[in-house]
C-alpha cells in the first residue's frame, strides 16, 4: 500500500497535464462560427449593393453593414484573443491557438498564420486536412509560423449563447436586407415602367411643340419650346430661332405619326419618331414635310421631361402643294445627325 501512495506521488507533472490537440471537427466548427456568420453578411451586402444605385440611401446601408460584419470578423479572429484569449468559436469548442511551448499567441502571430492559411487552399486543401495525419494535429499554416490548436477548459461565460445571439442576428440582418434590396428593385422597375408609359404619352407631344410655331404666336411659341429644353440643350435652340426669325417667320407645324421608346429609365429616356407636317399658310404655296428624328429625354427636378437633344435620322422631305399627281419637289434639308433645324413649340391642331 505505501509502495503504491510513494509511486503516486513520484508520477510526473507532465504526466498529470499531458497535452490534448483539438480534433479536426473541433477546429473545423471553431472556424466555421468565426468566419462563415460574417462571410456570408459580407458576400449578401455586397450583391445588394450592387445592385442598387451606388450613392443612394440604401446603398450606403448595404455598405455600412458590410463595412461592420467585415471589421467584426477581423477583430473576433486577431483582436479578441489577445484581449480575452479566445475568438468566439474556440471559445465554444473549448480549443485555443497557442505557440510551441504553450504560450497564448498574439495578434501579429494569429494574422500571420491566418494569412499563411492561403497556402492550406492553393494546396488545393490539402493542408487544410494535414491534422489528421499530423501528431500534433497541425495545418501547413501551423507549421509555417510554428502555432498549435490545443484543448483547453472552456470560458465560465456563456459562451454558446452569444452564438447563438450572433447566428440569428445574422440570419436576420441578411434577411432584412435581401427584403429591401427586393423593395429597391421593385421600386426602381415600377420606376422605369411609369417613365416607359410617361414618354410614350408625352414624348410625342413635346416633340411636336417643340418643332411647331406660328407666324402670329412666334414670340409665345418659341418661349413654350425653350421650356421644353434641358438647359445644356436650350443655347442651341435658341440659336435655331434666331437663324428662323432673321429668315422670316411663316407657320410651322409638325406632328408625330408613328413613335416608339427605344430606351427609358426613371429619368431619362430615347424615343423614335416619324414625323410629318406643313409650312406656310397660303393653300397655294404650303408645303408638306416628312422627317424621322430620334429624341433624347431628361428629367428635370420638377418631374418634367425635357428634350436634351434631337437629331435627324432621315432627312426631311419637303414638297408644295401643285395639281394632283404633280411630283413634290424636295427642299435642301440638313445632313443626317444634325439637330433638326425648325426651333419647338405649338401643337397639332393648329
Amino acid at each position: 500500500m505505501t509502495a503504491l501512495l510513494d509511486a503516486a506521488l513520484d508520477t510526473p507533472p507532465a504526466a498529470k497535464d499531458a497535452v490534448r490537440y483539438a480534433s479536426w471537427p473541433a477546429r473545423a466548427g471553431a472556424l466555421a462560427l468565426d468566419v462563415l456568420p460574417g462571410v456570408a453578411l459580407i458576400t449578401t451586402m455586397a450583391l445588394l449593393a450592387v445592385t442598387t444605385t451606388h450613392g443612394s440611401w440604401l446603398w450606403w446601408v448595404f455598405t455600412a453593414v458590410m463595412a461592420l460584419a467585415a471589421m467584426a470578423t477581423f477583430a473576433n479572429r486577431w483582436l479578441a484573443p489577445a484581449i480575452t484569449g479566445w475568438t468566439l468559436g474556440r471559445a465554444v469548442a473549448g480549443i485555443r491557438v497557442t505557440t510551441a511551448d504553450g504560450a497564448a499567441a498574439g495578434s501579429p502571430r494569429l494574422l500571420l498564420r491566418d494569412l499563411a492559411h492561403l497556402l492550406d487552399t492553393a494546396s488545393l486543401l490539402v493542408g487544410w486536412f494535414w491534422p489528421l495525419g499530423d501528431k500534433r494535429h497541425r495545418t501547413f499554416a501551423d507549421l509555417l509560423v510554428r502555432t498549435e490548436v490545443r484543448v483547453v477548459d472552456a470560458p465560465q461565460a456563456n459562451v454558446r449563447r452569444l452564438a447563438a445571439v450572433i447566428l440569428i442576428a445574422t440570419a436576420v440582418l441578411g434577411a432584412g436586407g435581401a427584403g429591401l434590396g427586393y423593395w429597391q428593385v421593385y421600386r426602381e422597375d415600377r420606376a422605369v415602367e411609369q417613365a416607359r408609359s410617361e414618354i410614350a404619352q408625352q414624348g410625342p407631344r413635346i416633340v411636336e411643340q417643340l418643332l411647331s410655331y406660328g407666324q402670329q404666336t412666334v414670340v409665345d411659341d418659341f418661349a413654350k419650346a425653350q421650356s421644353l429644353a434641358t438647359d445644356q440643350y436650350r443655347p442651341q435652340l435658341v440659336q435655331q430661332q434666331q437663324a428662323v426669325q432673321k429668315a422670316g417667320v411663316t407657320d410651322n407645324e409638325y406632328w408625330a405619326v408613328s413613335s416608339a421608346v427605344l430606351s427609358a429609365t426613371k429619368d431619362h429616356a430615347a424615343m423614335l419618331l416619324a414625323l410629318q407636317g406643313q409650312r406656310g399658310s397660303d393653300p397655294n404655296t404650303l408645303k408638306f414635310i416628312t422627317a424621322t428624328v430620334r429624341a433624347d429625354f431628361e428629367k428635370s427636378r420638377d418631374g418634367r421631361w425635357q428634350v436634351a437633344t434631337l437629331t435627324v435620322l432621315k432627312k426631311p422631305l419637303m414638297g408644295q402643294a401643285g395639281p394632283p399627281g404633280a411630283a413634290a419637289p424636295a427642299a435642301p434639308a440638313p445632313p443626317p445627325g444634325r439637330p433638326a433645324p425648325a426651333p419647338p413649340n405649338g401643337g397639332p391642331g393648329r
